[in-house]
């Protein structure tokens, strides 16, 4: 059974993934794999710099800061990003989810699953939904932006509702950071009985 797990920026998917982790579930990060096929050294990266000149680098790393910059401010720029790492990102992932013991609950976390058309690729797909109010001061708290920067962020995302449209399951994280546990209890036991009548 393929399950994807996603939500917009800010939406607490990480948290939600590592609870997942603890009880047992195989997580694939697409944010991680996106890093280690930029890693230094690597084809991802060399095409990055290829596509988006040398101010990408700082000594032999990507400078996301830079990219950011670039690739948030300017769509085109975004679709050419993706058209170089998504490919990479999706051949690590399937190559970690073949590897993975026939009887583990395999997560791939993917961010842009909605905006990547990916969704159908999957039996169940698990949508973490926060308040935007509450992803915009997230956002703002954990990266340092400022409001326009938040909003390119959510601009280049998938709507709240294109998100909710593909959703097979729903873990709400709009409340206290102690509820998550006990929603993510629910969400997994609901988890197993799906792969369960299988």
């Amino acid at each position: 059974m393929r399950i994807a797990l996603t939500g917009g920026i800010a939406s607490g998917k990480s948290a939600v993934s590592d609870l997942l982790c603890e009880r047992g579930a195989v997580i694939i990060d697409s944010d991680l794999l996106a890093r280690e096929v930029v890693a230094p050294g690597t084809p991802g990266l060399a095409a990055v710099v290829q596509r988006f000149g040398p101010q990408v680098l700082d000594g032999d790393q990507l400078d996301r800061a830079a990219l950011g910059k670039i690739i948030f401010a300017d769509p085109a720029a975004r679709r050419d990003l993706e058209a170089i790492t998504h490919p990479l990102v999706r051949q690590r992932a399937e190559e970690l989810e073949r590897a993975a013991p026939d009887d583990a609950v395999v997560i791939q976390v993917i961010p842009l699953l909605v905006e990547a058309g990916l969704a159908d690729g999957f039996d169940l797909v698990i949508v973490v939904d926060a308040d935007p109010a509450q992803q915009r001061e997230r956002l703002r708290r954990r990266n340092g932006l400022d409001e326009r920067q938040v909003e390119e962020r959510l601009a280049a995302q998938a709507s709240r509702a294109e998100r909710l449209a593909v959703a097979d399951l729903v873990i709400d994280n709009t409340g206290p950071a102690e509820a998550l546990p006990g929603e993510v209890d629910r969400l997994w036991r609901r988890v197993q009985d799906i792969r369960d009548a299988k």
